[in-house]
């Protein structure tokens, strides 16, 4: 299976394996900038599984910022019936799309 890793960024959580290309909530970066997700989770290389507590130290997920944009939009509306009360609004998610380029440990410690 190789080395795969569970990071978490922007709230949610992700599965990721180099080579992989994942969509964020917007993160601060250029395209092309690459970007260090230390807060892993998880960790697994060659079958050994690393559970953090909450997460395992010395453990970078890096990725490559590919991208950003916006998503489809969202309608909120707001309606009560019987008083002529309407609100309509949109709204569009900002997003960053990253590819993950590595997952590097020093050494993956046995047991969390």
């Amino acid at each position: 299976m190789g080395t795969y890793a569970i990071v978490e960024t922007g709230g949610k959580q992700y599965w990721v394996q180099p080579g992989d290309r994942l969509r964020v909530e917007s993160i601060d970066c250029d395209e092309g900038d690459l970007v260090e997700l230390s807060n892993v989770l998880m960790v697994s290389r060659d079958g050994d599984v690393v559970l953090g507590t909450p997460k395992v130290e010395g453990v970078v997920v890096t990725a490559q910022a590919v991208g950003e944009g916006r998503g489809s939009k969202t309608v909120v509306f707001k309606y009560k019936r019987k008083t002529r009360y309407r609100r309509r609004r949109g709204h569009r998610q900002p997003y960053t799309d990253l590819r993950v380029t590595a997952i590097s440990a020093q050494e993956i410690p046995n047991g969390a």
